[in-house]
């Protein structure tokens, strides 16, 4: 009989637990949850106290249970080691429950860390089993399944098959469809910038200083320019004053994916992905954390590498106190375990997010930065106005010396202020020019995903376990996309004064471009509508957060988790009977633009089954002979919210002939997965800087032969004799494709084309049952 079984959540968990423990130790994984309720059913017994119906979900998890079960059994003691929050006690909890543990013979253990000291502390220090944890993650999962499963139905019947709502995803939603119509709404004012350039009186030197406030309109500006004209300017008043920067707190969970988003260019999930690999191999602390605390071990490690690398000037002890209402994962930020490791052994995105952790680690324990910041103020003759001059220049760099840290917001991005040259009160000035430049209010920003994360954190809305998911959710339900938007051009005026001349110049400038920031498509403007007009509650961000709230004293063990979804549940389902019984005439998001002038029959725009769809004519169910609607895709850019009569009708000028090539006809329409070229019975995607309404024969031609360059280039080899297989060149490299199947080429074999059907044959029963990857397959929206 084996001494200690260890029950870890992931094969790199344990992997990197069994360094640490001894012979004695043997060190398993259940690969995350081992039951959970059914995928397609409700799995909840309202009439039962909400009572969850657990299953295992696969044969492949049924035979890891009996292997856990027969481990178990040859074991003096079982130690539970899944993570320490709540997700984590929830696993050990299905785990004890399944695997039928003796709770004599069974211990739970946490540690926010995979050194050998914290495991072997964990060891020396078990408990058991939080209920209360368990409870608050069953409480979140519960609630979850209840607002899903019986929103969704909902949202099949009244506007589009197979769309689904979540509670913390539809919020998100909110958020991203309010911003974009913000952005709608928004009429930026214009106001002008001026700026002059004067000539110290030592003839050379240039003093660059702007007016201290905005002017409105142009005649202002005429007028103010007309008074510099003959106006003398001196310095009238020098301030300096000296200014500190001070270091940010270590990483939360959502503090990271926002700065490694802005320095690292690394998304939501790719972000949480790395870090759990970082945490497995034992390089930092837990990864979901909202705390900022650091242990005094961390504190004391930090302090000697500070002073060991940069002097004793540079230390500070800070000891920051976590502001996040509710701060219930793991008990200290996310910081390396040996802070004195620069380097790690690691992907290359690995080391540049641990390196990103380690230097806000080290930097929140470092002196803060001074400055010196000098204001000077230039009178003008004749005028109330004054010009501003501002310097700055770094006295003593502190932190800043490690680690600066981003920021989302454009305005509040620094301003790089120079050192201004020396001057002397009363100084005058000689004027050299003045520059008015037509500026306007900026729009409020759309949203990234770390701008997301910060926004929802400051709601009080998921927690740090919640946030990637909620992330991925929303943009894999089609709600909301990445993507970029094109700018408009603006026209703005300058107007300068250069010796005793005005002149005005207008000139053009793009705004309003945007890249990689979250969009709210179609889909996701009419749910979002449609729940805010019939369930206002379940996207009110109030109630959201106080849903978080108690689920927090479910984890306190202040509130039984069935009194609050009992609570909920008896709120929640009157209404969804109410709206299911709802009659409208138009699915929801149905908006009619008008009557087309030729057929004389209405025009709808609406979300069709693929998608948003424009329908030239109504339905009559009650006359079979009657003609049937037309209907044609809306155009990528193009948005039911904003589609005009006009554009509608232009729609329906798809599919057109663009002409003949090889004696065939070039067919240009938009299909399901957007616009494309049709010929010889080939599918071609028309790019994005294209439209199949303008599209010219010389452009399908060329279309049409690069196509078929690739495709050509894209084969490396036939088989006559097995027409079923083929070597292809893929993304990833040369492959075989063999009956629906894709196995991947060896890289001992040099030249994939040499291979004969029997080399490929063997390469094919050597993988047995794994191949490279199945063939993707597109699944109908039904």
């Amino acid at each position: 009989m084996q001494k200690n079984l260890v029950i870890v959540e992931s094969p790199a968990k344990a992997k990197t637990l069994e360094k640490f423990l001894g012979k004695d130790f043997k060190v398993v994984s259940s690969y995350g949850h081992i039951r959970d309720l059914k995928t397609k059913e409700f799995s909840i017994d309202i009439e039962n106290n909400y009572k969850p119906e657990y299953v295992i979900p696969d044969d492949k998890k049924k035979k890891l249970v009996a292997e856990l079960k027969s481990e178990a059994k040859k074991a003096e003691i079982v130690w539970l080691a899944s993570d320490e929050d709540r997700e984590g006690e929830a696993i050990s909890w299905h785990l004890s429950e399944v695997l039928k543990l003796d709770p004599e013979k069974t211990k739970r253990i946490v540690f926010h860390e995979i050194t050998k000291n914290a495991i072997l502390h964990a060891v020396e220090t078990p408990r058991n089993i939080d209920i209360n944890l368990v409870n608050a993650q069953q409480a979140r999962r519960v609630l979850d399944r209840i607002v899903g499963f019986q929103l969704s139905p909902i949202l099949w019947r009244k506007v589009k098959p197979a769309l689904s709502a979540g509670r913390v995803q539809s919020v998100a939603v909110r958020l991203i469809v309010e911003r974009e119509r913000e952005i709608g709404a928004f009429v930026s004012e214009a106001s002008f910038r001026v700026i002059a350039e004067f000539i110290l009186p030592d003839g050379a030197t240039l003093l660059k200083a702007e007016l201290h406030k905005r002017l409105k309109t142009k005649e202002e500006v005429n007028a103010f320019l007309t008074i510099c004209k003959n106006a003398t300017f001196s310095i009238d008043d020098i301030s300096t004053k000296p200014l500190k920067k001070s270091p940010a707190p270590p990483f939360t969970t959502s503090t990271l994916q926002q700065e490694a988003a802005r320095k690292l260019g690394y998304s939501v999930s790719q972000t949480m992905m790395l870090a759990q690999r970082l945490y497995e191999s034992g390089l930092i602390t837990y990864m979901r954390t909202d705390s900022v605390n650091l242990s005094d071990l961390a504190l004391g490690t930090a302090k000697e590498t500070i002073i060991k690398n940069y002097g004793e000037k540079y230390y500070k002890f800070r000891q920051y106190n976590t502001k996040t209402k509710g701060a219930q994962e793991a008990h200290e930020a996310i910081r390396p375990t040996y802070i004195s490791n620069e380097e790690i052994n690691g992907t290359a995105q690995e080391k540049k997010l641990y390196e990103l952790i380690r230097k806000r680690t080290i930097a929140s324990q470092m002196a803060d930065a001074e400055l010196e910041r000098t204001t000077n103020s230039i009178a003008i003759s004749g005028s109330k106005e004054k010009f501003v001059a501002v310097g700055e220049v770094l006295v003593f760099d502190g932190f800043l010396q490690v680690y600066r840290e981003d920021t989302d917001d454009e305005n509040e991005k620094e301003q790089e202020n120079g050192l201004l040259p020396p001057v002397n009160l009363n100084d005058p000035l000689k004027l050299k020019t003045v520059v008015a430049t037509e500026r306007f209010t900026q729009r409020p920003p759309r949203y990234t995903e770390a701008s997301l994360v910060r926004r929802l954190e400051e709601l009080g809305i998921g927690r740090p376990s919640t946030y990637a998911p909620t992330i991925h959710t929303i943009q894999n339900r089609e709600y909301v996309e990445r993507g970029d938007r094109e700018g408009t051009e603006r026209q703005y005026t300058i107007i300068s004064l250069i010796g005793d001349k005005i002149s005005e110049t207008e000139k053009q400038e793009i705004t309003g471009a945007d890249r990689n920031k979250l969009l709210p498509t179609d889909i996701g403007m009419v749910v979002n509508d449609f729940l805010m007009e019939y369930f206002p509650d379940v996207l009110d961000y109030n109630f959201t957060a106080n849903v978080e709230k108690e689920f927090d004293s479910i984890a306190e063990g202040r509130m039984e988790w069935t009194k609050a979804i009992d609570k909920f549940y008896k709120v929640f389902h009157p209404i969804v009977e109410k709206t299911s019984a709802v009659k409208t005439e138009h699915k929801v998001g149905e908006r009619e633009l008008g009557i087309d002038p030729v057929s004389g029959k209405p025009v709808f725009v609406k979300i069709g089954r693929f998608g948003p769809v424009v329908q030239l004519g109504a339905a009559n169910p009650d006359d079979k002979s009657a003609p049937k609607p037309q209907f044609a895709s809306l155009m990528k850019g193009q948005s039911i919210e904003k589609l005009t009569l006009k554009e509608a009708l232009k729609l329906f000028d798809l599919p057109r002939t663009v002409g003949e090539y090889e004696e065939k006809t070039i067919v240009a329409g938009i299909g399901r997965f957007g616009p494309f070229i049709r010929h010889d019975n080939k599918f071609i995607s028309i790019p994005k800087d294209k439209s199949p309404l303008t599209i010219t024969l010389e452009e399908a031609e060329e279309l049409i032969n690069e196509k078929r360059t690739k495709e050509a280039q894209r084969s490396l080899k036939k088989f006559d004799e097995e027409p079923d297989m083929e070597i292809l060149n893929g993304r990833f490299g040369p492959y075989i494709a063999y009956k629906g199947s894709n196995y991947k080429i060896p890289k001992t074999v040099k030249d994939p084309k040499e291979l004969t059907l029997e080399d490929a044959m063997k390469i094919i029963n050597e993988t047995g049952e794994k191949p490279a990857a199945k063939k993707r397959t597109t699944k109908k929206k039904s």
